[in-house]
């Protein structure tokens, strides 16, 4: 799945385009940073409220495709300038985190394998 049809079904805009070489493989939902350090994976959509830099670095931590910020929530722009450094695509949704999961799951973005 590419960036950009995730973009679309989760109505989403893209508040920093990434590296568009990336396929979103798989996706992830959690806030707590230490829990996705443990479970992230390359290619991988992560839905998270949280907007701070420290998202970024572990998003290029496991080289994930994007992060999908639910219910309309922005990053701040050195926080964005970063995502763009480090080829990660952040996108907005006016969607809540629930539906988000529901859309991508059931338009064939499942979740981590095993």
């Amino acid at each position: 799945m590419t960036i950009e049809l995730v973009a679309r079904l989760a109505q989403a805009n893209i508040l920093a385009h990434g590296d568009h070489a990336r396929d979103v493989t798989c996706g992830y939902a959690c806030d707590l940073l230490s829990w996705v350090m443990a479970r992230g994976q390359k290619g991988m959509a992560w839905v998270t409220v949280q907007t701070h830099l420290n998202v970024i670095a572990v998003a290029s931590l496991h080289e994930m495709a994007c992060v999908l910020l639910p219910d309309g929530l922005e990053m701040e722009g050195a926080v964005l300038e970063k995502a763009r450094e480090e080829g990660i695509a952040v996108l907005s949704s006016p969607l809540s985190a629930y539906r988000l999961c529901g859309l991508l799951y059931q338009n064939g973005l499942h979740d981590l394998p095993g």
